[in-house]
């Protein structure tokens, strides 16, 4: 790979560090209630919203249970109004293009999707969804689903603070309206604006008539793409007004923009690492996190970005004897066909199908590695046409969910992970096993590996039964094993709140709208509920003072330890079924075959 691609990844990584550190501390004091240079500001905006809703409400001490009721209540209320806005958007305003209801399974999904930070798409949005519903059923979800997965994390954060065995965890409406009002959009504006200056779309039409050199006439879609586009990826959400997301000229224009997304999506759930060392009141604990973490992210980054760099074998000088000699067809297309030519074939510069030649590998792959190690899902180009390793990249970070991840669940998962390190370490070396002072017992363990479980569940079992049903398999774009890597990814994207899939794959079906929609939901919520569970069950615990038999976790050591048990946790559960899709596709490819 040239110079110019490895000093993009290196200033995009280093700004993504640099960017996390403030940001993580400024919203420590959001959550912490401390004073901040702009409360001069907000607080009017903030007491005018306490007042609608009720002061009463948005100040009372929450426990666990309450805490979780009240969020899924919010979250069920706004479902069920972009569910009815999806199914009834023929008749609602701004839909000049006259675009129909969307049906009852689809828009079951899209809501599902939606409103847990997911943003599965299974429809092409510049073709399907008025302004309205893009500004009402797509946009707005996007502040609130990831605003939830941060005020949750920051909970369960309070559980390890509580030191007099209380039960407080803080107030979910509170929670909510200070990270919207002082984080999330304010922060937009200023990006939404930014994204217009280099040439993104915004505006209240539906669409525009443009004059080809041909000639004829053009209906080119707009609308407020801008505006959305920054919410989707600063909110770790993906989608995208268009079909094509990221790659889309109107939604991404500049390489510049490009390298602006990708530490959009990052940033938040970096900097959540940075704001729980603040909250707990040790930094040092937060920077072995966040080693753990950003060594996982370079380590898939180096599987995504050299392979796809090196391109296809096959494609390389290919001079592989055949029988069968079709001279008139293009060998690239000869290869897609399976049909072997004796014809040489040039790939210079690795693998760009499939990708926008103004970012190029290095800014695909880039931004390929970031959206699934963040659980972001947009994509700036398609994820099908890459090479097996990178697709073993991409599948991995979503399976294992805690390579950051995306904002609050990400983060909650890697420290799920954390809690079974110190349980396994403080049983191999014989100390007590405490995190932050609390000692992790029996009931935690139970409630964590419930939690961790959940997700292999829902990606696994739906994965197999898809490969057996005739209704699934109808869905297929390629047989073999690549087909079976477009399933698999499919609900990994869905399980781990990302959204991106292999274009391959039609889901827009009953059964993947009513699975996907199913596997989203569980692969949400119930992980919640397990956690903030643990968060009640730590916050009742008195804090154990440090002796000299405590497992020390904020060392370099214990660090290493972390990270191998992601990695082994991980492989034992998810090994095998990579092997039968993109390990298989890999082999294969390297004799000879393709899907």
């Amino acid at each position: 790979m040239a110079a110019t691609g490895w000093l993009q990844i290196i200033f995009t990584l280093l700004a993504i560090f640099l960017f996390s550190i403030p940001t993580g501390r400024y919203m420590a004091r959001i959550v912490m209630s401390q004073k901040t240079r702009f409360d001069k500001f907000f607080d009017p905006i903030d007491n005018a919203i306490y007042f609608l809703i009720g002061r009463k409400v948005t100040s009372q001490a929450m426990t666990w249970k309450v805490y979780t009721l009240h969020m899924l209540a919010t979250n069920l209320v706004m479902t069920l109004i972009i569910f009815a806005i999806f199914l009834f958007q023929d008749h609602l305003p701004l839909n000049q293009l006259g675009f129909p209801g969307m049906e009852p399974f689809q828009a079951f999904n899209e809501a599902i999707s939606f409103i847990t930070n997911t943003n599965w798409q299974s429809y092409s949005g510049e073709s399907t969804l008025s302004n309205f519903s893009q500004m009402g059923a797509i946009t707005f979800p996007m502040f609130t689903s990831a605003t939830t997965g941060f005020v949750v994390a920051m909970a369960w954060i309070r559980a390890f603070t509580v030191t007099n065995g209380g039960s407080d965890l803080g107030n979910f409406y509170r929670d909510l309206i200070r990270f919207l009002t002082r984080v999330l959009i304010p922060i937009c504006f200023v990006i939404a604006i930014v994204m217009i200056s280099q040439g993104a779309v915004q505006t209240m039409d539906a669409s525009v008539t443009a004059n080809t050199l041909q000639g004829a006439d053009q209906t080119i879609i707009v609308g407020p793409v801008a505006s959305q586009g920054a919410i989707e990826l600063f909110g770790t959400n993906g989608g995208g007004f268009y079909n094509v997301n990221a790659a889309h000229p109107f939604q991404n224009p500049t390489p510049i923009t490009n390298i602006m997304l990708m530490i959009l999506m990052a940033v938040l759930p970096a900097a959540i690492v940075v704001t729980f060392g603040e909250m707990i009141g040790n930094r040092r604990q937060a920077w072995v996190l966040y080693g753990v973490m950003g060594s996982l992210v370079v380590l898939f980054l180096l599987l995504c970005v050299v392979p796809e760099q090196q391109g296809t074998p096959i494609l390389i000088h290919a001079g592989i004897e055949s029988k069968a000699t079709v001279p008139t067809v293009a060998p690239w297309r000869a290869v897609r066909a399976g049909i072997k030519s004796n014809a040489s074939v040039d790939q210079p510069g690795g693998n760009m199908e499939g990708k926008e030649v103004r970012f190029g590998i290095s800014g695909s792959a880039l931004f390929a590695d970031i959206t699934t190690a963040f659980t972001t899902g947009a994509v700036n180009s398609a994820h099908d046409s890459y090479t097996p390793l990178p697709g073993i990249s991409m599948l991995g970070q979503m399976m294992l969910q805690c390579v950051f991840g995306g904002k609050g669940v990400g983060f909650l998962n890697g420290l799920i992970y954390g809690l079974i390190a110190v349980f396994v370490a403080g049983l191999m070396v014989g100390r007590t096993p405490e995190f932050l002072g609390k000692k992790i017992e029996k009931q935690e363990i139970i409630l964590i590996s419930l939690a961790l479980l959940i997700h292999p569940l829902v990606i696994l079992t739906p994965t197999g039964w898809s490969m057996l049903a005739p209704y699934a398999l109808s869905s297929l774009g390629n047989n073999g094993n690549h087909g079976f890597s477009e399933v698999l990814y499919a609900f990994s994207s869905g399980a781990a709140d990302n959204g991106s899939a292999f274009a391959g794959l039609n889901s827009n079906t009953a059964w993947f709208n009513l699975a996907l929609g199913i596997v989203i939901f569980i692969g949400r919520y119930p992980p919640i509920i397990f956690l903030m569970a643990v968060a009640g069950s730590v916050a009742r615990k008195p804090t154990t003072p440090v002796t000299t038999s405590t497992l020390r976790t904020d060392t370099v050591v214990f660090g290493v330890f972390w990270f191998a048990t992601i990695l082994i946790v991980g492989a034992l559960t998810f090994f095998p079924v990579l092997v039968l899709g993109p390990i298989a596709e890999f082999f294969a490819m390297k004799n000879g075959l393709t899907f």
